[in-house]
């Protein structure tokens, strides 16, 4: 057991499971650069987690077939122990999160890919995209959880504390971004990332259900908004495809979106 101060710029959108509560997994920066995973983290601590939160926690190595070098879980599954430190805000251009988040990116997307395989196993990393190309919206073919997950979460409601008794909800659609890399290559990897999750149950609910008026502002977002600015992609395998060898077992986990610098401040 470890304990580490991390500054948190990613947190995927929650998921139920038959092992653990309904949680989610965030991942960030360690003092000394380097990225690092924490799952699970339960779902009802979601109030407290926020991202460019610099935390502080006792961790213990991830094993039970988790190969990935920076999957780390929390020694108390409660948090009981955790330290919220400060937050880092978006002054001077995001310049301490910059400082944090881009001191090793990746431009070459097959680079990332080459070293997600043995023996390095590589799991994490930030990426530039040459040109961003489109923002995909896809309709999910269920619209709610499967049984066993919806019988999972009903089992932990009846047992556990009322703080417990939040709904998860589904997000109904799927939302990628497509992108070339500095190589020239195409790609399209989905957005995984609770921020947009979050952004579209409130549109939804500003738009008293209208699902497509609540994507159309998505999209706004996400598209008309963020490839103008300096975008980049925190992006993690997840750990099926990973262990399965997929040609590409990454998603996008987070978005950075930092404002573009003026060119006289650069020079």
């Amino acid at each position: 057991m470890t304990r580490e101060k991390i500054l948190l710029t990613s947190l995927t959108y929650p998921l139920p499971s038959t092992t653990y509560e309904e949680s989610f997994c965030t991942a960030g920066f360690k003092d000394d650069g380097s990225m690092i995973r924490i799952y699970p983290v339960p779902f009802y601590r979601y109030k407290e987690i926020h991202k460019y939160s610099l935390i502080e926690l006792d961790i213990i190595k991830r094993k039970k077939g988790d190969k990935r070098p920076e999957s780390y879980s929390p020694a108390n599954i409660d948090l009981k122990d955790l330290k919220i430190l400060s937050k880092i805000g978006t002054e001077d251009y995001w310049s301490r999160r910059r400082e944090y988040c881009l001191k090793n990116v990746y431009e070459n997307f097959d680079d990332i890919i080459k070293q997600s395989r043995e023996p390095e196993f590589k799991s994490l990393a930030v990426f530039k995209p040459k040109n961003v190309v489109d923002f995909i919206i896809e309709e999910e073919n269920e619209k709610d959880w499967k049984p066993s997950w919806k019988a999972a979460m009903d089992q932990y409601k009846i047992f556990n504390s009322p703080e417990r008794k939040i709904k998860l909800e589904k997000i109904p659609y799927k939302f990628k971004y497509h992108f070339f890399d500095s190589a020239g290559k195409k790609h399209k990897l989905q957005i995984l990332d609770w921020e947009i999750g979050a952004l579209y149950r409130n549109c939804l609910k500003t738009a008293e259900g209208n699902e497509q008026v609540a994507l159309e502002k998505v999209k706004q977002k996400y598209w008309n908004e963020f490839i103008n600015l300096d975008l980049h992609f925190f992006v993690g395998t997840t750990l099926e495809w990973h262990l399965k060898r997929a040609p590409n077992p990454f998603v996008i986990i987070g978005v950075f979106y930092p404002p573009l610098i003026p060119l006289k401040l650069i020079y």
